[in-house]
C-alpha cells in the first residue's frame, strides 16, 4: 500500500481514539505520523536484502511491538496507539507484497496477492521484462482495481472519520495529497521511462 493510504489509517485510526481522549494535536499527529513512518526506511534499501527495504527490521512487528509495550509500561496511551498503527502498518503490507514480518527468518512473508507465486518464485526473470525494476511493482499495483479501490475508500473514510470525530485537526488531512503527489509523480515518470 501506498504512503498516503497509510497515512489515511492513521487518521482514521487517531480520529477514533480522539473521540475518546481528545488528544492535542501533538499526540494526534504523532500517532498518525507513526502510521506512515516505517516507509521511510526506502532511504535505507540499499542495506536490505535485494534492496528490498520491506526485509529491514523497520518492516518487521518487533519495533509495533516494542513501541506498543513501552507505552503500556510508561503508562503513555499515545505511545502505545503509535506502536498499535506501525504494527497495522506492517500487517496490511503483507497483503500486498509481504513484509519480513518477523525479521529474524528473513523470509517475506504474507498473502501477496499483488504478486503470483510463480512471479515471486522466478522473479528476475519477470525483472528483466523491464527497463527498471520497480517498473513491475509499480504496473501490478496500478493495474490493480482492488488497490486502487482500497485508495480510494480509505481517503473517503479518512475525510469522514476526520470530521466526526476530529475535526479540529481537520487540516492534517491534506498532508495526504503530498503523498498522493509522491506516487502519482513517480508513477507517470516510471511510465515514460519504459515507454522511451
Amino acid at each position: 500500500m501506498h504512503i498516503n493510504s497509510h497515512f489515511a489509517a492513521g487518521v482514521i485510526f487517531a480520529s477514533i481514539l480522539n473521540y475518546f481522549y481528545s488528544f492535542s494535536l501533538f499526540e494526534f499527529s504523532f500517532i498518525v505520523l507513526f502510521s506512515f513512518i516505517c516507509d521511510l526506511d526506502v532511504l535505507f534499501a540499499k542495506y536490505a536484502i535485494n534492496h528490498n527495504h520491506r526485509m529491514l527490521i523497520s518492516h518487521s512487528i518487533i519495533p509495533g511491538f516494542l513501541m506498543l509495550l513501552f507505552g503500556i509500561i510508561i503508562n503513555w496511551p499515545v505511545l502505545a496507539f503509535s506502536g498499535t498503527i506501525y504494527s497495522i502498518h506492517v500487517i496490511i503490507d503483507t497483503f500486498d507484497w509481504g513484509t519480513n514480518f518477523f525479521y529474524f527468518q528473513k523470509k517475506q512473508i504474507g498473502l501477496k496477492l499483488l504478486i503470483s507465486k510463480e512471479e515471486f518464485e522466478n522473479l528476475p526473470k519477470y525483472l528483466a521484462k523491464f527497463k527498471k525494476a520497480e517498473s513491475f511493482f509499480d504496473s501490478k499495483y496500478y493495474s490493480s482495481k482492488v488497490s486502487l479501490g482500497i485508495e480510494a475508500i480509505l481517503f473517503i473514510l479518512m475525510v469522514v472519520f476526520a470530521i466526526l470525530f476530529a475535526f479540529q485537526f481537520i487540516y492534517i488531512t491534506t498532508l495526504y495529497f503530498v503523498g498522493l503527489f509522491f506516487h502519482l509523480t513517480r508513477h507517470f515518470k516510471i511510465k515514460r521511462f519504459e515507454s522511451n
